[in-house]
């Protein structure tokens, strides 16, 4: 007979008092039913449920009730459990409709091609024993890179010569990870600003989230692309310059082809906004703008193009 959540904290002691021991779960399947004092049973080892994750973003907790943070009974070591949850949504680029979906099986490859690779998030994979593929993740202990930026107190002009040329030399091994993945026929899938983290006492830069993937029949990366892309104009901008947040004299500076492809909201010639900063910097944004006639289809052709920039930016 396997043993309680009792007998397993009696075993293995957490290290803190849990109040209402649940359940040992060894089927995944039904994740919403599964909370905080539940013992994950996989890969012969016990993971304590201490509570459902959740993403923070423009002010909204978006619980993720497949992800559990847990403590592995047996190490005592802090875990993040993804569990198998599967959704679809489209994306629009321009007038082109791109199907998005969660695929728990491609992130489980790309944390074996990344081990050892501290520019990702670090884990690996287990079945329930219902067959159900867990990802078994190591905790980041850091900060996201969109709270980074806006830590900064600094007006703008004065954020380009004093911090943008660190952030855009961390941005370009962020790229440069991207481009390994591409380079295995991988892909990111979802990448935004809030994830890539910074890690407090290494100073390391590192992606996390692979389960998104995508049919993009024009360029089989192209999405990695317009992520990287929309991360380098907030980096630029200190934020995203929009539609919502101009003045009525900056709205005039603009023009259609202005804004982006993706994002038809938002600005990307901020150079029009910031006059200071180097023309082949915001060109590399202007490749994502409605206006281009050319848009990046490798992650080596964005970089062949960013890096001079780096040398441009103190001077600005």
């Amino acid at each position: 007979m396997p043993p309680t959540v009792q007998e397993l904290l009696a075993l293995y002691p957490p290290g803190f008092t849990v109040h209402e021991p649940g359940r040992v779960v060894t089927d995944t399947t039904e994740f919403h039913n599964i909370t905080s004092g539940d013992v994950i049973a996989a890969g012969g080892q016990h993971y304590l449920v201490i509570r459902d994750e959740a993403e923070r973003r423009f002010g909204i907790e978006d619980p993720k009730f497949w992800v559990k943070r847990c403590i592995c009974l047996e190490n005592r070591e802090s875990k993040i459990l993804k569990l198998v949850f599967h959704e679809s949504f489209p994306m629009q680029i321009g007038d082109m409709e791109v199907a998005c979906y969660r695929s728990p099986d491609k992130e489980s490859r790309i944390l074996d091609l990344v081990q050892g690779d501290w520019r990702f998030m670090q884990g690996f994979t287990v079945r329930d024993e219902a067959g159900n593929n867990v990802r078994v993740l190591e905790m980041i202990r850091g900060r996201r890179l969109d709270l980074v930026v806006d830590a900064i107190e600094a007006d703008h002009r004065s954020y380009v010569r004093e911090h943008l040329p660190g952030l855009l030399e961390q941005y370009l091994g962020s790229c440069e990870a991207i481009g390994l993945l591409h380079a295995h026929g991988e892909k990111h899938g979802d990448i935004r600003r809030d994830h890539i983290w910074h890690e407090y006492g290494t100073g390391r830069y590192r992606w996390i989230d692979f389960d998104y993937t995508f049919d993009y029949v024009e360029n089989p990366f192209g999405l990695d692309l317009f992520g990287l892309g929309n991360i380098l104009l907030f980096l630029v901008g200190k934020g995203i310059r929009s539609a919502q947040n101009l003045s009525p004299e900056e709205s005039a500076l603009l023009d259609p082809g202005d804004y982006s492809l993706m994002y038809g909201y938002r600005v990307m010639n901020v150079r029009k906004l910031y006059p200071y900063l180097p023309r082949a910097l915001n060109d590399v944004l202007m490749h994502y703008a409605v206006s281009s006639e050319v848009y990046y289809e490798t992650v080596d052709e964005l970089l062949d193009d960013l890096r001079p920039c780096l040398d441009l930016l103190p001077k600005c």
